[in-house]
């Protein structure tokens, strides 16, 4: 069984969940540091070269699971891994933040959506070459739309 280990920590503006920012729209802007552990920082040589970071971290405050729940963002139900829901089976999660600039071990990022402390698992330089008119957004896209036509009626 491979047990994670935490290579750095959070600083986060969002001291509780209702805080963050979610739901359909939500603007990840915050500002905040990626802190890792000094046994850690010979691993961020030529990170400064990419403008954002996948951050892999923890749901360190979630407990339990739902298999199927109703997200923020939509009146219907989906299954958790059709979400980004804290109450998975393994309470893992992704994000991608920009880069803003390296300060030795800490690394000063925009889109933090995490809160303070929250445990820092790995990180990965943000790549893609999957054309944006060939990505799609499944239900997320319906409840946006069902949600504009709300609006205009």
């Amino acid at each position: 069984m491979f047990t994670p280990r935490p290579i750095g920590f959070v600083r986060s503006p969002y001291q509780e969940t209702s805080a963050v920012p979610r739901g359909l729209g939500a603007q990840h802007q915050a500002e905040g540091v990626l802190e890792i552990l000094r046994e850690f920082e010979p691993g961020l040589q030529d990170i400064e070269g990419f403008s954002h970071l996948y951050v892999f971290w923890v749901f360190d405050r979630s407990e339990g699971y739902e298999l199927v729940g109703q997200a923020p963002t939509d009146d219907r139900p989906h299954g958790v891994f059709a979400t980004r829901s804290p109450r998975r089976p393994n309470p893992l999660a992704l994000t991608v933040v920009e880069l803003l600039r390296r300060d030795g071990a800490s690394l000063h990022v925009r889109g933090v959506d995490m809160l303070d402390g929250t445990p820092i698992l790995d990180i990965k330089p943000y790549l893609s070459s999957i054309p944006m008119e060939k990505l799609r957004r499944g239900w997320l896209a319906e409840a946006e739309e069902r949600r504009a036509q709300q609006k205009r009626d």
